[in-house]
């Protein structure tokens, strides 16, 4: 399921803690605020906090069928979280907070695929030829780019939805990046 976010939630989720936190919960499923804390190196009072904050704006609810005794259990509201930014014009704040999830956003980019080379001589033949990364040159218009973004998309949740339904033997969680930009000017 895919939320666009609005602006009281892109600004709620501008936050270093938020965001690793939903980010933990889309790709490890439910947690209790312990075991988040644990797993991201911060404490369980700052973790319950912003799990709280995540959860007034509905990016993040209880599990109650996780739970067992008095243990609070919490999962992501949704698998996916996207934005465009124009949708903020006039509010500094939700255009601030959509500008820094970008920021944020390329920095585990490149994070993820930085530690995927350190590991990748230890992965299987198979992984190794399936990962990869392209670079593709286009001459589109904006509407073009649009009309792809929205047909690669279409791609993408029909493979998520065959993944879910029925999972290959050596399946596991794949991260796909799509950041498609027109060209500016090479950087220096």
């Amino acid at each position: 399921m895919k939320v666009h976010l609005d602006a009281k939630q892109i600004r709620v989720l501008a936050h270093p803690l938020r965001a690793r936190l939903l980010g933990r919960l889309r790709l490890d499923g439910p947690a209790t605020a312990t075991r988040l804390a644990e797993a991201l190196g911060t404490n369980t009072g700052a973790t319950s906090y912003h799990l709280r904050q995540l959860a007034e704006v509905g990016l993040v609810t209880e599990d109650e069928s996780a739970g067992r005794g008095r243990e609070r259990w919490w999962r992501a509201a949704h698998d996916i979280s996207s934005w465009q930014r124009d949708a903020f014009a006039g509010d500094p704040d939700a255009t601030a907070a959509a500008d820094w999830l970008d920021s944020y956003g390329l920095q585990r980019l490149v994070a993820r695929a930085e530690s995927w080379q350190r590991a990748r001589p230890a992965e299987p033949p198979a992984w190794r030829a399936a990962a990869g990364f392209s670079d593709y040159m286009l001459s589109l218009g904006s509407e073009q780019l649009s009309a792809l973004t929205a047909e690669l998309d279409a791609v993408i949740e029909r493979y998520r939805a065959r993944g879910a339904s029925d999972p290959a033997p050596d399946a596991r969680q794949v991260l796909l990046y799509l950041y498609a930009m027109p060209r500016i000017e090479d950087p220096a």
